[in-house]
């Protein structure tokens, strides 16, 4: 019976500290929330995996839509971090720390005038490469001068891009998004995941 007794007591010992080994530790929980956190300069970092977040949508503006001067000419595909987006989806609202990146993306060389090209699906602009990141992080306290969210730059070139930025001026990003955006500086209404209900 004792020995019954120590060999349960072991396995239970054991299985403590396999499941303490197994559990996520804050520091990893936190990255894998992916928002985004500021050094001493109000600098931040591009999130770790945020390709792997939910994408909620990649709108065009192709040069060849617009005589040949779009702003953003690629795509854009965009990420929400985890976190907020399940808030979002019961509340409506961004909570603070969401944490919204859009990845630019070259087209693939185009057939017609137009940029576009023909594939076996019919004819269309298709993605090629990643050519750039910006970031959005909504902070009511450090952007309140920019409607509570602040912008990034990382670059708008092929990768590797800037290890870190600071939020850009309010005539960069934010003047764009105040006059324009749907919904809390969101240009909501191009994400039809964000407008569907839970």
């Amino acid at each position: 019976m004792m020995r019954r007794f120590k060999y349960l007591k072991s396995v239970l010992v054991s299985g403590v500290v396999l499941t303490a080994a197994c559990s996520p530790t804050s520091a990893q929980m936190m990255k894998e929330e992916g928002r985004a956190t500021f050094n001493a300069q109000g600098e931040t970092t591009i999130p770790e995996g945020f390709r792997l977040w939910p994408f909620i949508g990649a709108p065009l503006t192709p040069n060849g839509l617009n005589g040949g001067e779009a702003g953003f000419p690629e795509f854009h595909h965009v990420y929400i971090d985890p976190k907020s987006f399940a808030e979002y989806r019961k509340t409506g609202k961004f909570p603070e720390g969401t944490t919204i990146v859009k990845e630019l993306v070259l087209l693939q060389k185009g057939d017609y005038e137009d940029g576009s090209k023909d594939a076996p699906s019919g004819r269309g602009f298709f993605a090629f490469s990643f050519n750039g990141i910006d970031m959005m992080v909504k902070d009511t306290k450090r952007f309140s001068e920019t409607q509570g969210w602040g912008f990034f730059n990382f670059g708008h070139h092929a990768p590797p891009y800037a290890k870190k930025a600071a939020a850009a001026p309010a005539d960069a990003c934010a003047a764009c998004h105040e006059a324009n955006a749907d919904e809390d500086m969101v240009f909501k209404s191009m994400y039809p995941i964000l407008n569907q209900k839970k």
